[in-house]
């Protein structure tokens, strides 16, 4: 996960995570989210030893609100769950019996 200057951040997987910046800094990529939102800074990362399970943790957290983002950058697991807890009086969690 990079934080942009733009205090935006992007999510994706590679390989080779010190290339991937590079390319990123340097804007090998013009059509880049991060292209135009230089200099970016990585705030986390996830090493994976299936690349399945790497692309289903970038779709699932490409989905989260910033602050669950953040929140898990700062490694803050407590807030994390937190966060994660469904609040919608629908949830099973909160119907009335």
């Amino acid at each position: 996960m990079l934080k942009c200057s733009d205090d935006l951040l992007y999510v994706g997987i590679t390989n080779n995570i010190g290339r991937r910046i590079e390319e990123h800094e340097k804007g090998i990529n013009k059509n880049c989210f991060a292209f135009k939102r230089r200099p970016v800074e990585l705030i986390f990362n996830q090493e994976f030893n299936d690349v399945k399970q790497a692309i289903l943790f970038e779709k699932k957290i490409k989905k989260w609100s910033s602050k669950k983002k953040i929140v898990l950058a700062n490694g803050d697991f407590d807030m994390l769950e937190i966060l994660s807890e469904c609040r919608n009086a629908t949830h099973s969690k909160y119907k009335s019996s």
